[in-house]
C-alpha cells in the first residue's frame, strides 16, 4: 500500500523519481514524536470538504470547520490534544468572538463536541486512525512500564468514548476507500457503503466519492452533495457556471440579433421586389 524504503536501490534502466524521490514518510521530523507535515492531499482534500460543507438547517455563520488544528479535549490534561485532517462543529460561531480566527478547539471553553470527524489515511497513522493500535495505547497506559506511565489515549477512543463524535469518516488516497462509522450505543458501527455515499438526514447532506478535477488533479474525491444528488458547488464552480450562463445569454442575443438583422434584409429585399413589378405597398 505504501513505499516505505528509503534510499532505493538503483537499478538499470533508472526508476523514474516519482518511485525513487523520499516522501514526508520516509524522513524523519524535526519532533521525533512526528512523521512529518501533511502532503499536498492532505491541504486539497479538507480544503475541498470546507468549501461543500453547506448544511441546510444551519446558517453559515453557526458551521464551523477546520483541518489539522489541534482539538483539545481533556481539561484535566491541557496539553494532550489530537489533530483531525478535518472536522465539522454545529452550532458554534464561524469566528471565534464573532470576529476572530481560532488558533485551536478547546472542548471545555467552546462547550461543544464535533459533529463529523474525517482522517485521510497515511502511513503513520492508519493504524491509529482505524483503532487497531496497540492495548496499552487504547486504553492510555504503557504496558512494557511497570511503573504504568500515563499517556493519550489514541483518535479512536477519543472520538468514540470521550468525545461520542457521532460520525467518523476514514478514505484512503491509496486505495479511494471510504469508511463511515456511526456511533450507535456508545461505539462505533461501520456503515454498509454499496454506492460509496452516505447521507446525513440530521444536516441534510451527503458524504461521497465523486470523480472529477480539483486543483487540477483528476481523482476520486471526498465531497458533500445536496438531497437530490447533486455536488455542491464550490465558489470557483459558481462562478464558472455564472460565467457559462452570462455566454449563454450573449450567445442567444447575439443568434436574436442575427436573425433580427437577416429578418429586416429579407424584408427590404421584399419591398424592393415589389417596386420592381410596380406596385406600392
Amino acid at each position: 500500500m505504501f513505499r516505505l524504503k528509503y534510499p532505493t536501490e538503483q537499478s538499470d534502466p533508472p526508476l523514474s523519481p516519482r518511485e525513487t524521490l523520499p516522501t514526508m514518510y520516509d524522513l524523519p521530523s524535526e519532533d521525533p514524536e512526528e512523521s512529518g507535515l501533511p502532503d499536498q492531499f492532505h491541504d486539497f482534500q479538507p480544503e475541498l470538504l470546507g468549501l461543500t460543507f453547506c448544511p441546510a438547517n444551519y446558517p453559515q455563520d453557526l458551521v464551523f470547520t477546520a483541518s489539522d488544528l489541534n482539538l483539545y479535549y481533556d481539561v484535566h490534561h491541557q496539553n494532550w490534544h489530537k489533530r483531525p485532517d478535518w472536522f465539522a462543529v454545529l452550532g458554534v460561531p464561524r469566528l471565534y468572538d464573532g470576529h476572530d480566527l481560532r488558533l485551536s478547539y478547546v472542548i471545555w471553553q467552546e462547550g461543544v463536541n464535533p459533529y463529523l470527524v474525517v482522517e485521510l489515511l497515511s502511513p503513520s497513522t492508519e493504524k491509529e486512525d482505524l483503532g487497531e493500535t496497540e492495548a496499552s495505547d487504547r486504553n492510555g497506559h504503557d504496558s512494557k512500564n511497570s511503573k504504568s506511565v500515563e499517556k493519550p489515549p489514541c483518535k479512536w477512543k477519543v472520538y468514540e468514548q470521550i468525545l461520542r463524535i457521532p460520525y467518523y469518516v476514514t478514505f484512503s488516497r491509496y486505495t479511494n476507500q471510504l469508511r463511515v462509522f456511526s456511533l450507535q450505543s456508545g461505539h462505533y458501527l461501520e456503515v454498509p457503503l454499496p454506492e460509496q455515499k452516505f447521507w446525513l438526514p440530521e444536516i441534510e447532506l451527503g458524504l461521497g466519492l465523486w470523480e472529477g478535477e480539483y486543483r487540477g488533479i483528476h481523482r476520486l474525491w471526498l465531497r458533500w452533495y445536496d438531497s437530490e444528488g447533486n455536488w455542491i458547488p464550490t465558489d470557483s464552480d459558481r462562478l464558472e457556471l455564472a460565467k457559462q450562463e452570462i455566454s449563454s445569454i450573449e450567445q442567444r442575443a447575439e443568434s436574436a440579433e442575427q436573425r433580427a438583422e437577416s429578418a429586416e434584409q429579407r424584408a427590404e429585399y421584399l419591398l424592393q421586389r415589389l417596386k420592381d413589378l410596380g406596385i406600392e405597398p
